[in-house]
């Protein structure tokens, strides 16, 4: 039924009471209690036996659907996605079984289309242009000549769709931007920003509400809170960061130590529902590329008015701890501050300062020695307390991307971790631990961030291939962290321990923000929530202003957000999260691929990654980039997948590749579009299994217990 027959057979009548029910029917659309068609009806999904939702299609053709419920994804066969795009909203209808055990359905009515532009490549075809959609080619898009804005063969565009798929009729389009040849400057970034639909640029409304904040701390804005100007908090951060969410100070007290950890009050000039937050909300997270960051909120304020800079005065939030020499927090208090970084610190200096290399750093940071000496001690008692609670171990390497001026790959390359990251990290874990106390004694809605165990199917899984290379792993590890630990020990010996780290992450639920705490299997705590860097997520504004709600002394019930409002803005804030990420990886592949196609025609060193049918998947040695060794480039005799999908052997001569093996390949091909990289093996196999395990990594200025 359509709102007007819903008002007329309710007999709703008055222009406030039709907006009222409007209104309710948008929630309860929102909240999947209703379906909404194409032709703005109404309907009950029990009716129509269908489960709505929002598609993600794959590359090969078939889709899955994440319903609005939560409940497990369902599997739609090529057949059912010849009408259908990625991020379109869709109802289905359960069919049977799908692809490993999920439930499959069938299509039932499209609800909205998930996107109206795309980004893929031009080509012609017997003088015919078209666009295929970059990564998921599921359909070519017609462009008539009069729409091809001069876009050359091979150049990446932006396309505006005329004409959706259906039925007897070629989807059509529009090109919009020509972004360019895909190895040019900035234009992987430019297209990813497209193809993942991220927010760019600054709205004009957004733009004058942050020029009117200022840029500077007002006198008024200091009225009822606390002078921390004299405290010597200090900023510790990467070399090329820009927008600083939190200092931290620690000094001896008593037999423990004080812990402040100041973080940015962005809750104080982002209002909820003002111009600024809609917009924050409808991005939910920075997105960083290699060379450039598209922000959560207007530069103005996440690299000036909020960000901590040094020697500036600046607005925080304050989570003020005492630290026992068990690294348990006894006591802790909230409070707004006004507080004077007294200098910008980067981990590698301070790593070197606290090992006391003789240098620039240790002669810089002399004045600062005493704050730092007292957050190494506080770091020391933590890593403890964190250790003997159980939390995984679960060091996995980032990389680091460097690109010129005209933003040409340079070099790719593993980002060196010291203690200086972890003792940031440990005083983090402690703000945020904290603040999920704080609020929940109050019994305010907020947004936890969850961790659930690992999922039952996947863990069993992964513990059966992990025993059959000779790391026993304990059935109740699924539900203690601590026992997972002891395998993540045994896999540091490995030489693809990397590789194998990764793929315990996989077998983990992931982290997600909701209003109901159930713990946080990863870090082993019961209470969790981001609170330090409003800057850059919005779950962590959210727990500011619960905070700040708390601290004015405000009711539970006469707080803004009630549960099913952080329910819906849980969902919303991880699926925004989840955008992010994937955005990331796709620039990070494509920036891998065109740092390697210069290396064509060279041999390099890597580990076996991942064994099948087709090849060996390997991680090349120091760049983290991975590849296939297809079997054709396997020569002299023809290769089985052997002992469970651990080794691939030679009928004839017996000769094995193992999960783990050394080897020595050449690059053979690069494929930037689809983030692939080919090649044909030079030497290993069989011996390579018995080459020493690596060098266990280095530690920064205080080794830790592996």
């Amino acid at each position: 039924m359509s709102l007007p027959d819903l008002a007329a057979a309710f007999e709703v009548r008055g222009e406030r009471a039709q907006a009222a029910l409007k209104k309710r029917l948008q929630e309860m659309s929102a909240a999947g209690q209703l379906l909404v068609n194409r032709r703005g009806e109404y309907c009950l999904l029990e009716k129509l036996s269908a489960i709505a939702g929002t598609l993600s299609a794959h590359r090969d053709g078939y889709g899955f659907l994440a319903p609005d419920d939560g409940s497990p994804d369902i599997f739609l066969p090529a057949h059912e996605m010849n009408q259908l795009l990625d991020g379109d909203r869709v109802a289905v209808r359960l069919t049977g079984g799908g692809r490993a055990g999920r439930r499959a359905g069938a299509l039932v009515e499209i609800l909205a289309r998930g996107r109206s532009v795309l980004v893929g490549r031009y080509q012609r075809k017997h003088g015919v242009g078209y666009v295929s959609e970059a990564g998921r080619a599921l359909h070519q898009f017609v462009i008539p000549e009069h729409h091809r804005a001069d876009a050359q063969p091979g150049e990446l565009v932006r396309m505006e769709i005329l004409e959706y798929p259906a039925p007897g009729r070629s989807p059509q389009g529009r090109i919009t931007d020509v972004l360019g040849d895909p190895k040019g400057p900035g234009v992987v970034t430019a297209a990813a920003i497209e193809i993942f639909g991220l927010p760019s640029g600054t709205s004009a409304a957004v733009s004058n509400a942050a020029s009117k904040l200022g840029t500077r701390v007002s006198r008024q804005d200091l009225a009822g809170r606390e002078d921390l100007r004299a405290l010597p908090l200090v900023t510790i951060d990467g070399e090329d960061a820009r927008d600083f969410d939190d200092a931290v100070f620690a000094e001896p007290a008593g037999e423990g130590w004080r812990l402040v950890v100041a973080i940015a009050d962005v809750s104080h000039y982002v209002r909820d529902g003002d111009a600024i937050d809609q917009d924050a909300r409808a991005r939910g997270t920075s997105v960083y590329f290699p060379d450039q960051v598209v922000p959560m909120l207007p530069e103005a304020l996440s690299n000036e008015l909020c960000s901590l800079k040094p020697e500036v005065d600046r607005l925080a939030m304050v989570c003020d701890m005492q630290v026992d020499p068990a690294g348990k927090v006894t006591r802790s208090r909230f409070y707004r501050a006004v507080i004077h970084s007294h200098a910008r610190l980067t981990y590698d200096e301070v790593d070197q300062a606290l090992r006391g290399v003789i240098g620039p750093p240790r002669t810089r940071l002399a004045r600062l020695m005493p704050q730092l000496e007292g957050l190494l001690g506080v770091f020391h008692v933590l890593v403890k307390a964190r250790d003997r609670r159980g939390a995984l171990d679960l060091d996995l390497p980032e990389v680091k991307i460097e690109m010129d001026a005209q933003g040409r790959v340079l070099s790719v390359a593993p980002r060196p971790r010291n203690d200086a990251h972890r003792l940031i990290e440990e005083c983090m874990v402690a703000a945020n631990v904290e603040a999920a106390r704080y609020i929940g004694r109050h019994r305010l809605a907020t947004l936890y961030r969850v961790h659930p165990g690992p999922d039952p199917d996947k863990f069993e899984e992964l513990r059966l291939m992990l025993q059959a290379i000779g790391i026993p792993v304990a059935d109740t590890a699924a539900r203690r962290a601590r026992e997972l630990n002891r395998a993540l020990a045994r896999i540091r010996e490995r030489p693809d321990a990397d590789n194998l780290m990764m793929m315990v992450l996989r077998s983990l639920s992931q982290a997600v923000y909701q209003p109901q705490n159930i713990g946080h299997f990863g870090l082993a705590l019961q209470y969790y929530a981001h609170f330090t860097s409003p800057i850059r997520r919005y779950p962590d504004l959210l727990v500011h202003r619960a905070i700040g709600h708390i601290l004015d002394a405000g009711r539970p019930g006469d707080f803004g957000y009630g549960k099913e409002a952080m329910e819906h803005l849980g969902r919303v804030c991880s699926a925004l999260e989840r955008r992010a990420d994937q955005a990331a990886r796709h620039v990070e592949a494509r920036h891998k691929c065109m740092y390697i196609e210069h290396r064509i025609g060279e041999e390099m060193s890597g580990v076996i990654t991942g064994v099948k049918h087709f090849g060996l998947f390997v991680m090349l040695d120091e760049v983290y980039v991975d590849g296939l060794l297809h079997v054709s480039n396997l020569h002299n005799d023809y290769y089985q997948v052997a002992d469970g999908g651990l080794a691939l052997v030679g009928e004839h001569g017996g000769r094995q590749f193992r999960l783990g093996d050394k080897v020595r390949v050449k690059v053979l091909r690069v494929d930037i579009d689809e983030a692939q990289v080919d090649f044909a093996l030079v030497s290993g196999g069989e011996e390579a299994s018995r080459e020493a395990a690596r060098t266990p990594r280095r530690g920064g200025f205080r080794r830790r217990r592996r």
